[in-house]
């Protein structure tokens, strides 16, 4: 059972990943193609807090909730399920910490450009 929940807890991380990853890359093809969608303030908001989130408790020095919650979980053992280990493998690389900083921070600094050069509209509708 609490291989499952770990296993859970990772699905629910690469989807937070997949948010903020590709929320950005779909706001660019978005704003180019004429997706109303994409000027949503409340997504916009959301997805700039994601991001702003990660960087700060990347500068914080502290390790992202998600991933300790399934370390406590999956304990010593690493019975992963097949889908946990590929997206272990497309989620975590053996860089130094301060290198994942640089790129969040980074990241974020993009996002909140993107807030500037395409901004949300109020009463925008979803095509």
């Amino acid at each position: 059972m609490r291989v499952l929940v770990a296993d859970a807890i990772l699905v629910l991380h690469f989807l937070f990943v997949l948010f903020v990853t590709g929320g950005l890359l779909l706001i660019w093809i978005g704003a180019w193609r004429g997706w109303s969608w994409v000027r949503n303030p409340a997504f916009r908001i959301a997805h700039l807090i994601a991001i702003a989130y990660v960087a700060g408790e990347s500068l914080a020095g502290m390790a992202c909730p998600l991933t300790e919650w399934e370390d406590a979980l999956r304990g010593a053992a690493s019975d992963k399920s097949f889908i946990a280990r590929w997206i272990h493998r497309l989620m975590f690389f053996a860089l130094p910490e301060w290198v994942f900083t640089v790129i969040y921070t980074v990241f974020a600094t993009v996002i909140a450009a993107t807030l500037w050069f395409i901004p949300p509209r109020r009463g925008t509708r979803t095509k």
